[in-house]
């Protein structure tokens, strides 16, 4: 599936479970249950953040952006993170005010049985979201499908929190469980900043790199020696260098053959790492300069 239809479908989604919620709160009266909905609020906002970064991102070079356009997916990903840690401050304010104002609870069998319905739309999207991402190595959906998921998760600790305050009728239970979606979501909400801005100071790509000198070993009989390893994320590619030491005497062509070999085999092993080979001479590497 296309990247921008997965990413539609998660909106359209999106609406649907805000629906659904919504209708399950007024029937219980939980506030725990309008946390969950006011969460879909930001899913549906993340999921059309999502749309957008991937429409830029899918965009071929040009002259302003001769990389390309990938890196708009960790910027969306990070505005993501910060829609989270929204809906959780909207959360806490809800909570609050019914935390020492006594609120009876409706229905809540109905409430959760509705919920359930909202729940198993969120986790079908989140797994189309997750199949997709593996696909086509989108950083884009592959946050929007973890936010989904955790969407589930923190759904299922509700149902878990009402079906205890219908036993023992303690209703102050309503309010801390949405106290502990918010702190859930805000844990969330910060993991994704954070790896997003990882990702855009150009964190190395460790596993990728191994990939590299794997590659490398295969053809080590072709050259001297290899150094400066480097490598980055740009949504969803690896853009790497490294300088390659070869005899004096080699001719460019014979060098350009080299290089021709490793990224076809590089190719063939993850086709998403995009590899720029410098080439010294073995005098270089012999000179003061390099000791």
């Amino acid at each position: 599936m296309r990247k921008n239809t997965a990413a539609l479908i998660a909106i359209i989604g999106g609406l649907v479970v805000f629906g659904i919620k919504i209708i399950a709160y007024i029937y219980s009266n939980s506030v725990a249950l309008l946390s969950d909905a006011l969460e879909s609020i930001v899913n549906i906002l993340a999921s059309g953040m999502m749309l957008f970064s991937i429409h830029i991102s899918e965009k071929p070079a040009d002259d302003t952006h001769e990389y390309g356009h990938q890196k708009i997916e960790d910027i969306s990903s990070a505005f993501e993170g910060i829609f989270i840690i929204a809906a959780a401050l909207l959360i806490v304010n809800a909570a609050a005010g019914r935390l020492f104002v006594s609120s009876e609870l409706l229905e809540i069998n109905l409430g959760i049985a509705i919920s359930v319905l909202a729940t198993g739309i969120n986790a079908g999207i989140s797994l189309l979201l997750t199949r997709t991402a593996k696909s086509s190595g989108s950083m884009a959906l592959e946050g929007d499908a973890k936010h989904l998921l955790s969407d589930v998760v923190s759904t299922l600790g509700i149902w878990i929190g009402l079906i205890i305050v219908q036993v023992t009728g303690w209703y102050i239970v309503d309010s801390l469980l949405a106290f502990a979606v918010a702190i859930l979501i805000t844990r969330m909400g910060l993991g994704l900043i954070l790896r997003s801005l990882r990702r855009l100071m150009d964190h190395s790509c460790i596993e990728e790199e191994k990939t590299i000198l794997s590659v490398l070993e295969e053809h080590q009989s072709d050259f001297i020696e290899f150094h400066d390893l480097k490598s980055r994320r740009q949504g969803n590619l690896v853009l790497a260098e490294i300088h390659l030491t070869v005899q004096d005497s080699m001719s460019v062509r014979m060098a350009h053959d080299i290089i021709d070999k490793i990224e076809e085999t590089l190719n063939e092993e993850a086709s998403h790492i995009r590899l720029t080979v410098h080439i010294d001479p073995e005098t270089e590497l012999k000179s003061p300069t390099n000791e």
